[in-house]
């Protein structure tokens, strides 16, 4: 009888061990062959540049981005403008998430309400929000609010919409119980609906980010002064392409970085609970 005993948590953590060196590996794997393509693409690009087989008047190339790149930051324009769209999609962001988990938890609530305002929601959410830019420049006026509202505009009635079906998607049986046991909407809310939701807030917060990006960047093409939306608009009115595509990679830059922050908070939810 001791000998099972004693062999068995052995198996099972050389099991175990063998499990995480395996997805270990795998992560490591992914990450290579991640950065073997852009390395290869940049390549290629560069080599497309030397070899004039693309106009770089056009097209640009790895090393004149990274010229102009180097310019911006001796005179400061890439921390300027940078910061400038960091802050509004912050801002942006945190006012969509916040939002979206008031209306969500209100409609939850409210089954007759939602009922009324969802074709409305889904209505709001196809709407080409670039529309809705000009009306904002009327109503508001040129500078940050105009823009943080377009960031909002373009992400908040989707992730309405998401969260609110999640919310309703509960498990029904854990519902039942805590009615079954006296509680109320209030408990069915706290204990059950936002505990078992929080990997899909997570999950919407990935979309949103970007989502609140693209509309901060559809804000500084009509409203701003400062801003990576504006210097892609500028550089592409003045054809100095290299802002443009340094620009954009400055903004490809900005939304991995907040994609892997949320990730990570994925993550060390799923590993703590």
């Amino acid at each position: 009888m001791n000998i099972p005993l004693s062999t068995q948590p052995d198996t099972i953590s050389e099991n175990q061990s063998r499990y995480l060196k395996s997805h270990r590996r795998h992560h490591h794997l992914i990450s290579l062959f991640r950065l073997l393509l852009v390395v290869l693409f940049l390549s290629l690009w560069e080599l497309a540049a030397a070899k004039e087989w693309i106009d770089v008047f056009f097209f640009s190339s790895p090393s004149g981005i990274v010229l102009y790149l180097y310019q911006m930051l001796v005179d400061h324009s890439f921390f300027t403008n940078t910061g400038i769209t960091l802050l509004e999609t912050i801002i942006s962001f945190l006012l969509v998430t916040l939002l979206s988990l008031l209306a969500a938890t209100l409609l939850w609530y409210a089954n007759s309400l939602a009922e009324v305002l969802e074709p409305y929601l889904v209505v709001l959410n196809s709407l080409p929000k670039s529309a809705l830019a000009p009306l904002l420049i009327v109503w508001l006026g040129t500078g940050t609010n105009t823009i943080i509202v377009a960031g909002i505009s373009v992400a908040v009635f989707g992730s309405i919409i998401n969260l609110y079906t999640g919310f309703c998607q509960a498990d029904p049986e854990m519902l039942k119980l805590i009615y079954t046991l006296g509680g109320n909407r209030r408990d069915a809310l706290i204990k059950v609906i936002l505990p078992s939701s929080i990997p899909l807030i997570l999950s919407n917060m990935k979309v949103n980010i970007g989502l609140s990006l693209v509309g901060v960047i559809i804000g500084e093409f009509l409203a701003a002064r400062q801003g990576l939306g504006y210097l892609i608009i500028y550089g592409s009115q003045v054809f100095q392409l290299n802002m443009v595509i340094t620009s954009i990679i400055i903004l490809c830059a900005i939304a991995m970085a907040f994609y892997k922050l949320i990730q990570s908070m994925e993550h060390y939810y799923r590993k703590k609970f």
